[in-house]
């Protein structure tokens, strides 16, 4: 896709002139007397200059440490192994709760919103209580350093409560949405051996309840670590936890712990190495058990905290918003905002009921600022006609993220045509590899159609072709050359780093490659056209998945699609399968004007030989499309880990098809 020549937005100077991001160049340019006049420059210094760079970036986001670093940074020339910011000791929750003492301690720090309409507040004071008596009863449970808390939760505060309560005593988060099936819960909690589990006793998604005490019987049942089940009141104020070996209720187990009622002094922080472990996170176990990625408590705030601030341009004033459950790392992302005194919205349930426009009519009433969700869901807010700014007050919203796919440019269009002409639509793309971005939006650059603004600050960002040559304006493997904070300390259980290895740095000597097909454009934005191993080879000509779908998708008739190729009388044929809309079908005409529409705005070489409807797109929990799975299922390969699928009874529609085997 050729970079468009003229931007979609351009932020006005009164914008750029308040961005922290142009206090921060000030600040660079004062501290070191260096000439940065724009990010081009600042974006270089930050990986020329790596230590200066993020010692820069630790006290502009005044970040809390009990004691200085020595180094910070160490082994530079190893990737895996470089060491950042030794000697310092600090506390994650201390930071993200530093607000909760002073100007802002009445001020909401949480808002949740559940898609029964139930609505609760919790300041930053009360935030700051309720950690302190969560922590309080976890160290009468013998809870301390290292030790594993574990949540098969819906996205509610006391998710955040119990996540903060285990880190202040610098124990190790990991949780999983509860939607998850209990083989896969089972299988990325068993690895790591967690003590406690925290859970509701259920969750409502389109209108209706979900049990979840079954399934957290089962699990804590198999897994003979679990000492103690706390079950949160969701769909009942009273669950029947009978069942449920070990349970106790969230208000029995946080209460009567004997804290102090001073203001002060409650929370003893337990101070720690900035390597220390903060969260697991799981990869999404398609092609095998999911990996367990270990993440550090200083390189996760630190980063969160520079894509915060600086990228996002996030300030204590602003109200953000992540449509994500708790076991998708943008769950993790959008906690650390707590640590700027901004007020973080929560909302559990679907974002289509009781209307497709729920989460705006959320964003009108709590002036919500920043709002961050799936392409997807912009996708298919234009599919059905919905067109938020028409009955909403919108104005307020200055910023727009977008992340789990590559955001159309169709999706640009309609963000600026139908929700606000005028802010900031920042395309996000990392993973939980990094629990972060590699690249991600900026305050002082332009939006161009379909590209990420630019390279994260002190990301080694490039694009590679196949013989490892740095390459612009072409597409190749996206790669970060140099260490960075946010890479993970390792995966648990992986022996001499065998695994981790294996995952990133096989490719390239010494170079992170992500898996990412990319180009890095023009004027330094970069395009995302897939996953690597979702490549298409027609011919030996490499196709990215996402070249197909954005114009498949402009289709009105086809809701979402997915793209594999066919091993075919020894070359590979792409076969396309699409999801229409209620009331259609797959004819000749469509098929014919699918075929026209990727041909005129691609190349003949994208052009699937076969389209296929089904009745289902399978996707990971995170909302990823699996094409691994359906690959697999089209050549009679077995799929690994069906419990990695939020949907596994999609792929029975593959199965077999007759048109797979015509010429």
């Amino acid at each position: 896709m050729p970079a468009d020549t003229h931007p979609i937005w351009t932020p006005s100077a009164q914008r750029i002139e308040a961005a922290n991001l142009t206090q921060f160049i000030k600040v660079i340019r004062d501290e070191y007397n260096i000439a940065i006049d724009d990010y081009a420059a600042l974006y270089q210094w930050s990986i020329d200059k790596p230590e200066a760079f993020w010692s820069a970036v630790w006290r502009f986001t005044e970040i809390r440490a009990s004691q200085p670093w020595d180094h910070v940074l160490s082994d530079a020339d190893k990737m895996p192994g470089a060491k950042w910011f030794t000697g310092a000791r600090l506390n994650f929750a201390e930071n993200l709760l530093r607000h909760s003492h002073g100007a802002l301690k009445n001020k909401p720090a949480l808002i949740f919103y559940g898609e029964d309409k139930a609505r609760c507040e919790l300041s930053y004071g009360e935030l700051y209580r309720a950690v302190a008596n969560v922590a309080a009863a976890m160290r009468n449970h013998g809870i301390g350093i290292g030790d594993r808390v574990v949540g098969f939760i819906p996205n509610r505060p006391e998710a955040v409560v119990a996540m903060l309560a285990a880190t202040s005593l610098g124990a190790i988060w990991s949780s999983c949405s509860p939607d998850f099936g209990i083989e896969g819960a089972i299988e990325r909690f068993e690895q790591i051996e967690p003590t406690l589990l925290f859970c509701c006793d259920g969750y409502w998604f389109k209108g209706q309840q979900r049990d979840s005490l079954t399934r957290v019987a089962a699990i804590s049942q198999r897994i003979p670590s679990i000492k103690q089940v706390i079950v949160i009141p969701y769909l009942n104020q009273q669950p029947d936890i009978s069942s449920i070996p070990n349970g106790i209720s969230y208000r029995d187990f946080s209460t009567n712990h004997n804290v102090s009622k001073k203001d002060d002094e409650e929370i003893n922080f337990a101070q720690l190495p900035f390597d220390h472990p903060l969260y697991i996170l799981y990869s999404s176990g398609t092609t095998g058990k999911p990996k367990c990625i270990v993440h550090s408590a200083g390189g996760t705030l630190i980063q969160h905290l520079k894509e915060l601030v600086l990228h996002t341009d996030l300030k204590s004033d602003d109200v953000i918003f992540y449509f994500t459950t708790c076991g998708w790392m943008m769950w993790n992302w959008q906690v650390s905002a707590l640590a700027t005194g901004a007020t973080l919205l929560l909302y559990d349930g679907s974002p289509f009921h009781p209307t497709p426009e729920i989460l705006f009519d959320i964003a009108e009433k709590e002036g919500m600022t920043i709002f961050g969700t799936s392409a997807k869901y912009f996708s298919a807010l234009e599919k059905e006609g919905i067109k938020p700014a028409a009955n909403h007050q919108l104005n307020q919203l200055c910023t727009i993220l977008s992340t789990g796919s590559p955001l159309a440019p169709e999706s640009y269009d309609y963000i600026y045509r139908e929700i606000n002409s005028d802010l900031q639509l920042s395309s996000i793309s990392g993973g939980t590899d990094i629990v972060s971005c590699f690249a991600l939006g900026n305050p002082l650059l332009p939006v161009y159609r379909g590209e990420l603004q630019c390279r994260g600050l002190g990301m080694k960002v490039e694009v590679f072709d196949k013989s490892g040559k740095a390459i612009k304006n072409q597409k190749g493997e996206l790669v970060c050359s140099a260490p960075a904070p946010p890479m993970p300390l390792y995966f648990w259980g992986d022996d001499n780093n065998k695994k981790y290895r294996a995952a990133y740095f096989e490719r390239f000597k010494n170079v992170w490659t992500h898996g990412d097909y990319a180009e890095l454009t023009a004027h330094d934005g970069i395009i995302i056209y897939g996953r690597s191993d979702a490549l298409l080879n027609p011919g030996g000509v490499r196709i990215g998945t996402a070249e197909i779908y954005r114009q498949v998708e402009k289709q009105p008739e086809v809701l979402e699609s997915i793209a594999v190729g066919q091993q075919w009388k020894g070359d590979v044929r792409i076969i396309l399968f699409v999801k229409l809309q209620s009331g259609f079908e797959l004819n000749e005409t469509l098929v014919d004007q699918i075929k026209t529409r990727i041909r005129q705005n691609t190349t003949p070489r994208h052009v699937p030989s076969i389209i296929i409807a089904v009745d289902d797109i399978p996707r990971t929990r995170s909302g990823k499309i699996v094409e691994l799975a359906v690959h697999n299922v089209i050549h009679d390969e077995a799929v690994i880990n069906l419990s990695a699928i939020a949907n596994p009874a999609a792929l029975d529609y593959f199965k077999e098809l007759p048109a797979l085997q015509q010429e």
